[in-house]
């Protein structure tokens, strides 16, 4: 991961100046999308969700082949030796988190393409018979659907905490030495899914199933947001002045007004106000929570970029 500070002799205080990277946090936020996405298609389909003719498994695994290969773009974009990327595939580091993620991102693909086939769009199958065909024999056997389906969830836990994982393991950034980052980056990216299936849903149960599913998994992420941070409050000091940067410091306004306030409060509220009928469901608290579940990524990257163990 490159870096993306300034010469300033105070990170804590002054960011006027800095470089915001957005590939990682772009990278980040679409492959915890996509993760959360392969939790929901996976549930699905072992819910018998999928077989009513306007669910939306049917649009879930292309909207994640598309969106994944966008966060793989993102992620190419930022390396530094960019004719080196293939040797990332020829060898498998146990210890390395980048190593682990490349490797369970290439089995991501065909477990969407197989999720894909599955619940195939009927514009596909007018187009290709011969994938009609298959799907009709892969819906045949039940036990070719849940094992894709249980693959799916799998795999979309795994990357999902990967995200986390990914910037936990970088020991040299204080702000992000805590092992709560990756399951804070899994369920806040199955609730960024969640509130994107709200936006796609046409199903009047599957919306609300999600809006259901968003308010709980909202709540979880408060939680966890509020644990990283007394973690780190109570920890060394370097890490106490690496989360003051949230309390205080120069990303205070951001994280706690477009990140707290309006990506998991204010969505709270006005879901949790649909739920009980006293409004209408609205598209404005699902867009709230995607962007700020983009802010998020935005806002831990360069801040943890900014902490450091020894004054710059």
């Amino acid at each position: 991961m490159r870096e993306y500070t300034t010469t300033n002799s105070n990170p804590f205080v002054d960011i006027s100046h800095q470089v915001w990277a957005w590939e990682i946090p772009v990278y980040l936020f679409l492959g915890g999308l996509v993760a959360g996405m392969m939790v929901i298609s996976g549930y699905l389909l072992l819910s018998d969700r999928w077989q009513k003719p306007k669910s939306v498994a049917y649009v879930l695994p292309a909207w994640s082949l598309v969106l994944l290969s966008l966060g793989m773009l993102a992620l190419f974009l930022d390396l530094e030796h960019k004719l080196y990327v293939w040797r990332l595939y020829l060898t498998f580091e146990i210890t390395s988190p980048m190593s682990w993620g490349s490797w369970i991102l290439i089995l991501v693909y065909p477990a969407l393409l197989a999720n894909l086939v599955i619940a195939l769009p009927n514009a596909l199958k007018g187009r290709f018979p011969s994938l009609a065909t298959l799907s009709d024999r892969m819906q045949e056997r039940p036990w070719v659907l849940r094992s894709i389906a249980v693959v799916n969830v799998a795999l979309g836990i795994m990357v999902g905490i990967y995200t986390g994982i990914l910037l936990s393991s970088l020991g040299a950034r204080p702000l992000w030495s805590s092992g709560l980052l990756g399951p804070l980056f899994l369920v806040s990216g199955v609730s960024t899914a969640a509130a994107l299936v709200h936006l796609l849903a046409k199903e009047p149960e599957e919306r609300a199933f999600a809006v259901r599913a968003d308010i709980g998994l909202l709540v979880t992420e408060l939680v966890f947001i509020v644990l990283f941070l007394i973690g780190l409050m109570n920890a060394s000091r370097v890490q106490q002045e690496a989360a003051s940067m949230l309390l205080g410091g120069p990303f205070t306004a951001v994280f706690w007004v477009l990140v707290v306030g309006l990506g998991v409060l204010v969505p709270m509220v006005i879901q949790s106000l649909a739920v009980a009928r006293r409004i209408g469901h609205t598209h404005v608290a699902p867009l709230l929570v995607i962007a700020g579940g983009l802010v998020f990524r935005f806002v831990m990257v360069n801040a943890g970029q900014l902490s450091h163990w020894t004054p710059t």
